[in-house]
């Protein structure tokens, strides 16, 4: 009889380590999902900023030119009409300011897609983070089933060991860190 009751005790006590080691990281398995969907959305927003960026920076380049080439065909047929050098004045004045115009633009532009490039790059990381908490985590819960069902303390503690480190790639994520699993990243990547 003495037998049984300290077999279920140990039982009940591995089992209440399952049950506190499962609510612990799934409840920060599911903090850490919110805030990497809303890093997610940051980073598409910066992508998609980027790219317009991007794009007003190469059409500005392109009236730029057109705007050059249209100045050199005035400025050539200005010169070889003298009657329309007056009327030309005007519209190569007119070019000029656009010219300058585009000129100041384009560098702005381009700092600014940049801008929202290294803005995403930025919060890949910690999504990156946030991923890998999530990976982590789960193989955490897995194992804390695995040892629920084996009775197994070994199963439960490498639970813990690949519980903390999810908990710390958590942490990194949420206070902004740069620890990143470069290792981790490029073979899941």
């Amino acid at each position: 009889m003495e037998v049984e009751v300290t077999a279920e005790a140990k039982d009940k006590r591995l089992n209440r380590w399952v049950a506190i080691t499962v609510v612990i990281l799934s409840v920060s398995m599911g903090l850490g999902n919110i805030k990497d969907g809303n890093i997610v959305q940051a980073m598409q927003q910066a992508k998609a900023d980027s790219v317009d960026r991007w794009g007003e920076y190469q059409a500005t380049k392109t009236k730029t030119h057109i705007a050059e080439t249209a100045r050199s065909e005035i400025a050539i047929l200005a010169s070889a009409l003298p009657s329309a050098k007056a009327a030309a004045a005007a519209t190569l004045a007119e070019t000029d300011a656009k010219i300058a115009k585009y000129r100041a633009e384009a560098p702005k532009l381009a700092v600014q897609a940049q801008g929202f490039a290294d803005q995403y790059d930025a919060l890949n990381v910690h999504d990156d983070q946030f991923d890998a908490s999530e990976a982590l985590l789960s193989t955490a819960i897995s194992l804390a089933a695995v040892a629920a069902l084996t009775e197994s303390f070994g199963l439960i503690a490498a639970s813990w060991a690949f519980g903390a480190f999810g908990l710390f790639m958590g942490i990194c994520g949420f206070a902004g860190w740069a620890f990143h699993p470069d290792i981790l990243s490029n073979f899941l990547g």
